[in-house]
């Protein structure tokens, strides 16, 4: 796969990787102007356990080799990332390194001009840029240029299961769309939960259409609105797949109250590792969450996991995925010259560092380093890691999240509706219709 890849491919990453793919973890600090006085740069991340400690340890251990040209950090929960780091960017404020997720909101801040062009520290770092997987570098890309670095882990969504609960109704995993419908009323018959949701958080909800479009309509159906074609959200293939998740919440699919629900608590996987509820559709990330908050339900073989399932008739690969090809950091254009060498100091030594990288083994996780197949299969999650890997690399198609790929108006949009959708508060046709209006914006 060349690279850097298109805006326009960005969707349609083909796999083909080489068999030693692994990612790095990233972040973010403190408000200010880039990262405050002395020189000293700033670094914003995502909180939460397991992660948080390893990109807690990447700058602590950063910092301590370089006294002189120390990194500050501070933690935000997701969703309340997303808000605080627009907002100091749009005020100029924004921390030297800037966490994100790439893809259209990273093309915000490019056309504003709020971060910095690497493409030629890439070209001078070439064994830096030849380390990572290839497919990592489509969402830090706009127009040819490349304005992140890709950190952290390769993360598709994938469905996860209970298998004691499985076992306990005395059915099997689905392999289709027909098989999830029937299942719904026999674990509801058991008073179990057939899919918990973590709906409040509104992303969690849209790895269910982002499933659903590419199987039934195949990654172009989703590209024609990434494209901005007039009136993409109206394709017949887009309209079945927001019926059908319809019919899901109509049937009583989900949790009790998962619109009250959020991500960031991780009680949806609680409901999951406790058996309150029988599958989780969710980013592999969420994995280390349930070896550390499920108690021996990973180490148990308990936790079951396999790709989202076919839909009958449907046009897409079933082997396609989405998710999070990588994290990315990019460096705030508004940082001083004194920050912005610290910024690429840490980048070139401090991320990805060997131990980081089995940091994240440890966690479950798949880092984006290319050479990492003996580390992958000495882990205790070896299987869970090998799946993860085979998913990344062997699927046709790798979709953004949506969230990320689309402008951030676009975006917001999109995650209104989503929530109005789940909530059988519009229609098919009105949710099309609702995003149409936004298309290209």
């Amino acid at each position: 796969m060349a690279v850097p890849l298109s805006r326009r491919t960005l969707l349609g990453l083909a796999a083909g990787l080489p068999v030693s793919a692994a990612l790095t973890a990233c972040g973010t600090s403190g408000p200010g102007k880039s990262g405050g006085g002395g020189g000293k740069a700033t670094y914003w991340y995502l909180s939460g356990q397991p992660q948080e400690d390893v990109r807690t340890g990447a700058v602590e251990r950063y910092n301590e080799a370089n006294p002189k040209g120390r990194i500050t950090p501070t933690t935000f929960q997701n969703d309340a990332y997303k808000t605080k780091i627009k907002t100091a960017i749009g005020a100029g404020q924004a921390p030297t390194i800037i966490w994100g997720w790439g893809g259209g909101t990273l093309r915000s801040y490019v056309e504003a001009g709020q971060v910095e062009d690497l493409t030629s520290w890439f070209d001078d770092n070439a064994e830096i840029k030849k380390r990572l997987f290839p497919s990592s570098f489509g969402a830090a890309t706009v127009d040819g240029k490349i304005y992140a670095m890709p950190c952290e882990t390769v993360e598709p969504v994938v469905l996860f299961y209970n298998k004691k609960v499985f076992d306990q109704v005395g059915v099997e995993p689905p392999e289709s769309w027909d098989d999830i419908m029937a299942l719904v009323p026999k674990f509801n018959a058991k008073g179990i939960a057939p899919f918990s949701l973590g709906g409040q958080s509104r992303w969690t909800n849209m790895m269910w259409l982002e499933f659903l479009f590419d199987r039934i309509g195949g990654p172009e159906v989703f590209q024609a609105v990434f494209d901005g074609e007039k009136d993409a959200w109206s394709h017949p293939a887009a309209i079945e797949a927001l019926t059908k998740v319809q019919e899901l919440v109509k049937a009583d699919g989900f949790i009790k109250g998962f619109s009250s629900i959020t991500a960031d608590s991780n009680a949806d996987q609680a409901l999951l590792h406790t058996g309150k509820a029988a599958m989780m559709l969710h980013g592999t990330w969420t994995y280390g969450i349930q070896q550390a908050d499920g108690g021996d339900f990973v180490s148990s073989g308990g936790l079951g996991f396999m790709n989202f399932p076919t839909v009958e008739g449907g046009k897409g690969d079933p082997g396609n995925t989405v998710g999070n090809p990588a994290q990315y950091l990019s460096i705030s254009s508004k940082a001083d010259a004194e920050q912005k060498k610290i910024a690429k100091d840490f980048f070139a030594t401090g991320v990805l560092a060997d131990e980081e990288l089995k940091e994240w083994i440890d966690n479950g996780s798949v880092p984006i380093v290319q050479g990492t197949e003996k580390l992958l299969a000495q882990s205790e999650s070896a299987e869970f890691l090998q799946f993860t890997y085979d998913i990344a690399s062997n699927a046709k198609s790798f979709g953004q999240s949506w969230d990320q790929a689309l402008s951030p108006t676009a975006a917001e949009t999109l995650l209104d509706n989503i929530v109005k959708l789940f909530q059988l508060a519009v229609s098919p046709r009105q949710f099309a219709d609702n995003l149409n209006a936004v298309i290209g914006k």
